[in-house]
């Protein structure tokens, strides 16, 4: 995880100035904010959240991430893309949040959105923004416009992204061995079990697996309670189609907005062979425990 950045710009004006205790955390008013006005945010953290009450004027919200020492050495340098989500509070109101890249604007959260994840990539050597336009009420109260976002350089190569992604292609097909390999070292967890049952989230437009853990071999946040045999949930696109069927599984993925997203899952006869594999043509790039 990406070590937390200041969110807010020096010399921001008290009135629109950062209220909350953690710095990636932006609060502000638009009460004091000249009518057209537009003032000017900047977003180097890994992830955060933003609240705007009464939206007047607009705000534009540059994207600088700092990558972190453990993409880069995933990938053997810089990441080609980087990829920024948004997930819109269910009080999103007051505003429309639009995708700025090179100078013209795409529309990313319209005015009193579904709860749904939208995600965008682009090149480290790109300049992109988040321009937050606050939409015409005669009265304002009530109004808050409020998001959390997650910017990360690793995504792109296993997309494990919800179907609202603008850049998802690629997130439904199997993993490939190389993938299969790096994914059990990079990954937020990695899970052997079985699928227990799978249900269907239309209007989110994912696929919850649940998921019986018969070995827990990492997770960096409690995604599965231990005692027993450990159950969780999982998430992916609901275009990819999973269904319950039988075998043993080695889940991988990442930590999204709370909730853990599939990247690779092979059978874990299958991922034996092809770790096996490498280990004898000295090509693992981590050791994993084997039974």
């Amino acid at each position: 995880m990406w070590a937390l950045r200041a969110l807010c710009l020096a010399g921001l004006g008290a009135a629109l100035g950062c209220a909350s205790a953690d710095p990636c955390s932006w609060r502000g008013s638009g009460l004091s904010q000249e009518a057209g006005s537009v003032e000017q945010l900047s977003l180097p953290c890994a992830e955060g959240s933003l609240e705007w009450l009464y939206p007047t004027g607009a705000l534009r919200l540059r994207l600088a991430p700092r990558l972190p020492p453990a993409t880069a050495a995933a990938t053997g340098g810089s990441p080609q893309h980087v990829t920024a989500c948004v997930k819109p509070a269910g009080t999103f109101r007051g505003a429309q949040l639009y995708l700025e890249r090179d100078g013209v604007l795409e529309l990313l959260l319209p005015e009193a959105p579904r709860p749904r994840v939208r995600c965008f990539s682009w090149a480290p050597q790109e300049k992109v923004a988040l321009f937050l336009q606050a939409t015409p009420h005669r009265d304002i109260s009530r109004r808050i416009a409020a998001f959390r976002y997650e910017l990360r350089g690793d995504w792109l190569a296993r997309p494990a992204l919800p179907a609202a992604s603008l850049t998802g292609e690629g997130a439904c097909r199997p993993c490939n061995d190389t993938e299969i390999l790096m994914a059990i070292c990079t990954s937020d967890f990695v899970i052997r079990g079985s699928i227990r049952s799978v249900s269907n989230d239309v209007e989110l437009q994912e696929s919850i697996i649940g998921v019986s853990a018969a070995r827990i071999h990492r997770q960096k946040f409690p995604l599965f309670q231990a005692g027993g045999r450990p159950v969780g949930s999982i998430h992916t696109p609901l275009r990819c189609g999973v269904r319950p069927g039988p075998g043993t599984f080695l889940f991988t993925g990442w930590l999204h907005f709370g909730e853990a997203w599939l990247s690779c899952a092979p059978r874990y006869r299958d991922f034996q062979r092809i770790y096996q594999g490498a280990q004898r043509a000295r090509q693992n790039p981590c050791e994993f425990p084997m039974d």
